[in-house]
């Protein structure tokens, strides 16, 4: 049975859609079957980071109506045959989700895939809840502004009680993701440093993401940021993120440190 990793956060623009594809890809690149379904139905940017929109038929709504059939919608991703895409719809609003439906998705996919990731609508209503309702990991991505911790913090405690796991006294296993992080701005006061962020969440940290133009051009271009330029800086960042998702013990430092410049960061560890 596959892992449900849902991507979320309470803010939007914090880049949970790019981190999602990124992620994803990371994993599918060495052998793993990842799909990625995209949540932000009446939106629809998944499709567009994975350069596919034109390959669109089917979508998450209609297959949890019955009008399709999850292979029918599902979009294998051209540059690694173990990726897939489940975009959302872009007619419909969320309402058109039901849990049941929602439900049997996922339990299908789980039996297809090493990892489902649920990219996650901003904030907290329903579409987020579905979204999270089946994780067993959840990717919590901030960034370092007060604001977006706050509305972090929000996400945390939904995981905790609205979840299926929650339901049964289990806990959903969390993890922050940082991103358009600068070190340079955070030394001088102007974001919140890594070890604020971490103090006010309380959650084990999944990596820190550089500002990087490398994502805003991949983006653009419709591919993950690991797949297009895995040399650049934030993709090394979101593939190590990847390999601690996968249980690997790698420590995290401050992205762009120089040699003895900053001590181990703060004592902590990956999640």
């Amino acid at each position: 049975m596959g892992k449900v990793v849902v991507v979320t956060s309470g803010k939007g623009g914090v880049g949970k859609t790019t981190s999602t594809a990124a992620l994803g890809a990371a994993l599918a690149q060495t052998g793993k079957r990842v799909a990625l379904v995209d949540f932000d139905v009446g939106l629809r940017n998944l499709d567009l980071i994975m350069g596919a929109e034109r390959r669109v038929v089917f979508d998450l709504v209609n297959v949890t109506q019955g009008v399709a059939k999850l292979p029918q919608a599902l979009i294998r991703d051209k540059r690694v045959d173990t990726l897939f895409l489940l975009p959302a719809s872009q007619t419909r609003d969320k309402d058109a989700l039901t849990e049941e439906g929602v439900a049997d998705v996922i339990s299908a996919l789980r039996e297809k895939f090493d990892y489902v990731f649920c990219d996650s609508p901003a904030g907290i209503e329903r579409g987020a809840q579905l979204a999270m309702r089946y994780a067993d990991d959840a990717v919590i991505v901030t960034n370092p502004e007060v604001s977006s911790v706050r509305d972090s913090d929000r996400i945390i405690g939904l995981l905790d009680s609205r979840t299926l796991k929650a339901e049964r006294g289990e806990s959903v296993n969390k993890h922050i993701l940082v991103t358009r992080f600068d070190a340079a701005r955070a030394a001088r006061g102007e974001m919140l440093n890594i070890n604020d962020v971490l103090e006010i969440l309380s959650t084990p940290l999944l990596g820190i993401i550089p500002e990087n133009q490398g994502v805003l051009r991949a983006s653009n271009i419709g591919s993950p940021v690991t797949l297009s330029e895995p040399s650049n800086a934030a993709a090394r960042a979101y593939i190590d993120a990847a390999k601690r998702l996968e249980g690997e013990d790698l420590p995290v430092v401050l992205p762009f440190q120089r040699q003895g410049f900053f001590d181990r960061l703060f004592g902590r560890r990956a999640a």
